[in-house]
């Protein structure tokens, strides 16, 4: 590999890593290429000359997080010997990854992914490898019927969804108030990026003081 090859790996891989970082750390509103790019050390056009687009960058960023979900999985799985203990391993694997990555878990659950055009196209197709790994599993046991005769990918769907489901609500719960280290989710000139093309918004994000609820007075 040559030197300028070796160069734009560490630049994709920084790309990819401060783009989780900034979610992580700020949500949507801090998903922007522009406060992506700051945090990361590279020029704004980074991320289309690697990735074509932001939303390929997003793209890139969820086959990722879906490849470190998918290996945890698989390990665990591989060593059970019943139906029941192979469910039990994807439920106990899915939420133990959720737990331990945090980071990855939570964009894996996000919407800040493409939502049209190619790259959605490429998202929806990260789950994939994940079901049809469970749907392999399952054969011997639903030759047995331990597992009911249904299409792989319904098991694969069925065995994941809970799970999967568990971790979206509870991770919907979470709110985004400010970054947590001061500064780490601001554009090049140091203020907060806007959601939509990371304009800079006001400085004063915190909601306006509301008064306790109390009993009604009558007029």
């Amino acid at each position: 590999m040559s030197p300028k090859q070796q160069r734009g790996e560490a630049t994709v891989g920084r790309l990819l890593t401060t783009a989780l970082r900034a979610y992580e750390e700020c949500g949507p509103q801090g998903f922007t290429v522009t406060a992506v790019t700051a945090a990361g050390g590279v020029s704004l056009g980074s991320p289309y000359h690697h990735f074509g687009s932001f939303d390929g960058l997003a793209a890139a960023l969820y086959f990722r997080c879906a490849e470190r979900l998918h290996g945890e999985v698989v390990i665990a799985l591989a060593p059970t010997r019943t139906g029941h203990a192979g469910v039990r391993a994807v439920v106990t694997a899915y939420l133990r990854f959720a737990g331990e990555q945090r980071d990855a878990a939570l964009f894996l659950h996000s919407r800040a992914c493409p939502g049209r055009g190619a790259d959605a196209g490429r998202v929806g197709t990260a789950g994939e490898p994940l079901l049809a790994a469970i749907g392999v599993w399952a054969r011997p046991f639903v030759e047995t019927g331990e597992i009911a005769a249904v299409p792989e990918p319904v098991i694969g769907a069925l065995v994941v969804g809970p799970a999967a489901e568990t971790v979206r609500r509870r991770q919907a719960r979470r709110t985004w108030i400010s970054p947590r280290r001061p500064g780490s989710c601001r554009t090049a000139s140091g203020t907060p990026s806007s959601p939509a093309d990371g304009r800079p918004v006001p400085r004063s994000v915190s909601p306006p003081p509301t008064r306790p609820p109390g009993p009604r007075r009558e007029p």
